[in-house]
C-alpha cells in the first residue's frame, strides 16, 4: 500500500508543511518523513491521528488506486444496441452497472429474461409497460420500479415518444453484459 505519498499529497493539497502537521498530531518529522517516504508502517492509531488532521476519513487512506472513484466521461461512454433498445453505459463498479437504455416507440427488450441481481429503473422520459412473472404496471416520466431479476421480466415502449430509462443493475457477482 502507498499510505505514505497519499499522506504527502493530501498535505500538499491543503498546503501544510510537516512542522504543522507535527504541532497538530503530536508526531515528529522525522516520523511523518518516514510514513510520507512508505519507509515506516504506522499503527492505525497514528493513521487516525494523521487522518483527524488532515480531516479526511481514516478508510479513505486505506484505499488502493482501483478502489478510489473512477468517473466516466460523457464522451467516453459506450454505447451498445439490443433489439431496437440503444443502451448507454455511464458506470460500473464491481457487481453494480448504471446505464440509460433509449426504446423507440413500440420498441422493447424481446422475450421477457431473467438473470442473477437485483435491477432498479427510473423512466426519464416516456411511458412503458414493465412486467415481472404475472405483474405488469404502466409507468411514465418520473416512475420508478424495481425487482428481482432472477424472475423473467419484461420492459416495452407503450407510449408515441421515445421512453428513456436509467437503470442499476446490481448482482453479487459481475455481470456479462446484459443489454
Amino acid at each position: 500500500m502507498d499510505i505514505g505519498s497519499k499522506i504527502r499529497a493530501i498535505r500538499n493539497r491543503k498546503k501544510i508543511t510537516i512542522a504543522q502537521m507535527c504541532e497538530g498530531t503530536g508526531l515528529s518529522k522525522g516520523f511523518i518523513s518516514n510514513v510520507e517516504n512508505n519507509n515506516t508502517s504506522p499503527s492505525i492509531n497514528t493513521l487516525k491521528t494523521i487522518s483527524d488532521f488532515l480531516d479526511i476519513p481514516l478508510p479513505y487512506l486505506l484505499l488502493e488506486k482501483s478502489e478510489h472513484m473512477r468517473v466516466v466521461r460523457k464522451e467516453e461512454r459506450t454505447t451498445t444496441s439490443f433489439n431496437s433498445l440503444k443502451v448507454e453505459h455511464l458506470s460500473s463498479k464491481g457487481g453494480l452497472r448504471m446505464m440509460i437504455v433509449e426504446c423507440p416507440p413500440g420498441g422493447s427488450m424481446g422475450e421477457p429474461n431473467a438473470h442473477e441481481g437485483e435491477e432498479c429503473h427510473l423512466v426519464l422520459q416516456g411511458k412503458i409497460l414493465a412486467q415481472q412473472g404475472e405483474d405488469s404496471i404502466v409507468v411514465e416520466e418520473g416512475d420508478s420500479f424495481s425487482w428481482n431479476a432472477s424472475v423473467p421480466h419484461f420492459v416495452k415502449n407503450i407510449g408515441d415518444t421515445t421512453a428513456v430509462i436509467l437503470i442499476s443493475v446490481y448482482s453479487d457477482s459481475e455481470l456479462s453484459d446484459i443489454y
